[in-house]
């Protein structure tokens, strides 16, 4: 499980890499959270070689993957995914999968995209809320009751409200992610300015020293000075 494109296919194709040891009947499961192009160049690298391969990204961060609730977004070759199985549901509560290599990478494309930009619009609620002289502990319990609720909200809002940010899913990863759905949308014409808008705020995050915090720290982008 890597953190990016670059670092997937230096681990496929560099000097000791997994190529080097791939021949028949060996398989390779990557579970990076990259683009399809990228699974797509691996899994033609290690087919060459006679191997099999499967992506298999997972929709879930440090606590989800420590309990064993992890969901995993699987495609490419169906014997291996099926041998699998096994693991997968020890690392996961659900698999699925999704046909040919490079589906894996676009699901969780898809789903990190809507996440990013609901935690968005989550931290200009919270800073709404506040600004408009409410308190945002109560707009928590609001959400928490009705059909907005969600564990994102539920877990993430609380240590918002604190300006506490510790690393479950780092901020510059989720940058990333949104950076390759929006690629992902130009491919296929899809109109995104809501992710795109949530990208930039992500991008103006890193820049405030950020990256390593939790995605969630992209509140700090939204909040401004405190009232006396």
């Amino acid at each position: 499980m890597l953190s990016d494109p670059a670092a997937a296919i230096s681990v496929a194709f560099d000097k000791d890499g997994i190529l080097e040891e791939m021949c028949n009947g060996k398989g390779y499961i990557d579970m990076s959270t990259v683009d399809a192009e990228t699974s797509i160049k691996i899994s033609e690298g290690v087919t060459s070689k006679g191997g099999r391969f499967l992506e298999a990204p997972v929709s879930g961060s440090k606590k989800p993957a420590e309990d064993g609730q992890l969901i995993i977004l699987a495609a490419g070759e169906k014997g291996l995914y099926d041998e699998a199985i096994p693991i997968f549901d020890v690392l996961g509560k659900k698999s699925f999968f999704l046909g040919q290599v490079g589906n894996g990478a676009k699901m969780k494309l898809v789903v990190n995209m809507i996440m990013g930009s609901m935690m968005n619009g989550f931290s200009e609620g919270l800073e709404l809320t506040e600004k408009s002289g409410l308190d945002p502990r109560t707009l928590l319990d609001v959400l928490d009751l009705g059909a907005m609720a969600n564990p994102m909200f539920k877990m993430k809002g609380p240590s918002m409200l604190k300006s506490n940010y510790p690393p479950a899913f780092p901020l510059k990863h989720q940058q990333k992610d949104m950076r390759l759905a929006l690629a992902l949308g130009d491919e296929n014409a899809v109109s995104m300015p809501v992710a795109a808008a949530a990208n930039e705020a992500f991008k103006k995050a890193r820049s405030m020293g950020l990256g390593d915090q939790d995605f969630s720290a992209v509140h700090e982008t939204v909040k401004g000075p405190k009232h006396p």
